[in-house]
């Protein structure tokens, strides 16, 4: 592990147990096993670290989708997989959104956060293109458009649930449910 990631992950760790205000820049180093001076050869302060942070769970994100979506099923049921895939995400890793969140919110990163979902949508989009090329979804969609709404529909959604509701399983159910069939609708699936 290289000192940047070993700081990223030491951040996530002291950010998840301290919270943003009452972290350090030291809290941070003494974590990584690291001197205060590299520490600032990679970030000049400890919320600019915030970005790593979000790009780190945007590969997390990614990975996790490109092994958990399966090739050979159908697009309602990849797409399925998909929302399964954020929710699950967002539920184990809803503190470090929230960090990411609020940690981004106060500094000029914010303008970043497109460039650090790049990948994330380009994926979306590339899965939405094939599956409007093999003519399941509507050819009037611009898929990078799309994509964009999607992920923050899908994401919206996850992190009503695990961020601000204390919702039952039952009504996640239903909201899964509700969010597919809203898409399909938008999407304007055609089902083979």
């Amino acid at each position: 592990m290289s000192k940047e990631e070993k700081i990223i992950q030491a951040a996530i760790e002291v950010f998840r147990e301290k919270g943003i205000e009452k972290t350090k820049v030291s809290d941070i180093v003494k974590a990584a096993g690291i001197a205060q001076g590299t520490f600032y050869l990679y970030f000049p302060s400890r919320l600019s670290v915030m970005p790593a942070i979000a790009k780190n769970m945007v590969e997390r994100i990614i990975t996790t989708v490109d092994e958990g979506v399966s090739d050979h099923k159908p697009f309602d049921q990849q797409l399925e997989e998909v929302v399964e895939i954020i929710f699950s995400i967002t539920k184990e890793y809803g503190d470090i959104v929230a960090l990411i969140y609020a940690g981004i919110a106060q500094t000029e990163h914010l303008k970043e956060w497109e460039s650090i979902y790049a990948p994330y949508y380009d994926w979306m989009s590339n899965f939405l293109l094939t599956a409007q090329q093999q003519g399941i979804i509507r050819d009037s969609i611009n898929p990078s458009r799309s994509a964009k709404l999607i992920i923050g529909l899908i994401e919206s959604a996850a992190e009503q649930v695990y961020l601000f509701d204390d919702s039952k399983d039952e009504t996640m159910t239903l909201l899964k449910l509700e969010l597919l069939d809203f898409l399909y609708h938008a999407l304007g699936l055609r089902h083979a």
